[in-house]
């Protein structure tokens, strides 16, 4: 038996609940897939301890599908974007320039969430919308289109009939695979951490990312923990070492996050579990195909820099949803989908590009080349007109 959609969205992390909430509350209906139950809880196996910073761009659409009022008290907002170079013999800033939101905008530049409570908002807020049907613990098996339709087979057996597929299900996204779209992957040799800590000195809503060497240590605003400042961290080392921390014992591994961190927060306080994952750059060929929409992580995977990840993402259901509003007749047929390549397809190579080079340039070793980066944050720095337009690009704006 074959049921009967509009939209199937294959994928329940972040960006498939928020594309299930949008779609849904446009009036399209809905089916959303995923193979793995979310974790809506903190201290639990499972849990994803990565936070999501919305960018101002993203305000907006959660109000559209009724999202942002049920995270804005959850939420930490970022006021200012530090850059710390701590690139000398010893691990201490030699540069520190501060990004503010208010020299272009009268909001802040974004605010923070945790990954596992965002996905247990997203849930409870679709259970309360008729004409989405989120099916946790059930995956895409299998894909057959036809110029006028889409079938996908699931992992239950069942089968759903749909005008469009959305493949938001990650960088070994199978729908896309399915589709015969291929993808370009460049390795690091990098890890990241990720973990929570409360520190002694506030963060005054600051995001503060430090480069030395393997990568950025990133501390972003949460909400206190405990009565204690709180922040978010990603910590992104080469591959061994990355993997060396995850085992170090936790008084160990405050000493070393703590140093790393400069001390910049006083000394730094494990409170959560800590989580792992391998860094790519990856982006798809195509953004679409018969019948197929590519979003998130299966249309482009990029290091966590500036919180670019996760707000591409809400870029590329925007557009979707802009085209299928604009024209419902026309859901999921050439015309809109090759529309949809070509609005997402320059900006997300030269996001992917950029982010590419600001990653690498934060993993160099050599002294050198290291004092080179400092005085590059510097002159950058110094030209307010070039400062202004990378805080506007780094939002999606301009």
């Amino acid at each position: 038996m074959t049921e009967s959609c509009d939209i199937l969205i294959s994928g329940g992390g972040i960006a498939g609940l928020t594309a299930a909430a949008a779609f849904g509350t446009a009036g399209f209906d809905v089916v959303c897939v995923d193979p793995a139950p979310p974790v809506t809880e903190r201290d639990v196996d499972g849990s994803d301890m990565r936070t999501t910073a919305f960018l101002q761009p993203a305000r907006g659409l959660l109000e559209q599908c009724g999202l942002w009022e049920k995270l804005a008290p959850h939420a930490a907002p970022l006021q200012i974007m530090r850059i710390v170079d701590a690139g000398g013999d010893v691990p201490e800033p030699r540069v520190v320039r501060d990004f503010n939101a208010a020299d272009i905008s009268d909001q802040p530049f974004g605010w923070n969430l945790p990954n596992w409570l965002l996905r247990r908002e997203m849930v409870n807020h679709l259970a309360e919308l008729p004409n989405v049907d989120f099916r946790p613990g059930t995956g895409t098996a299998s894909l057959f289109t036809r110029t006028a339709h889409a079938r996908v087979g699931l992992s239950d057996g069942s089968r759903v009939s749909c005008k469009l597929v959305v493949a938001a299900d990650g960088r070994s996204s199978p729908m896309r695979e399915a589709a015969g779209i291929s993808v370009q992957t460049t390795r690091y040799g990098q890890k990241a951490l990720a973990f929570a800590v409360t520190h002694p000195i506030p963060h005054d809503n600051v995001s503060t990312e430090i480069h030395r060497s393997g990568g950025p240590f990133t501390l972003v605003p949460l909400p206190d923990w405990q009565g204690q400042p709180s922040s978010a961290v990603v910590w992104m080392e080469r591959g061994p070492r990355a993997v060396e921390l995850l085992n170090t014992e936790p008084q160990a591994f405050e000493a070393a996050m703590t140093e790393r961190s400069c001390g910049l927060f006083g000394p730094l306080k494990l409170v959560s579990q800590r989580t792992i994952w391998p860094i790519i750059s990856q982006s798809a060929e195509r953004l679409s195909g018969e019948r197929i929409a590519l979003m998130a992580e299966a249309a482009h995977v990029v290091p966590p820099i500036g919180a670019q990840g996760l707000n591409m993402s809400l870029g590329d259901l925007r557009s979707l949803l802009d085209l299928a509003t604009a024209r419902p007749e026309g859901l999921g047929d050439v015309q809109m989908l090759d529309a949809y390549h070509k609005a997402r397809h320059t900006e997300i190579a030269m996001r992917v590009k950029g982010i590419d080079l600001l990653n690498r340039a934060s993993m160099i070793e050599t002294r050198a080349l290291r004092d080179a980066r400092a005085m590059g944050l510097n002159a950058l720095y110094s030209l307010p007109t070039v400062r202004k337009t990378l805080m506007q690009m780094g939002l999606g704006v301009r």
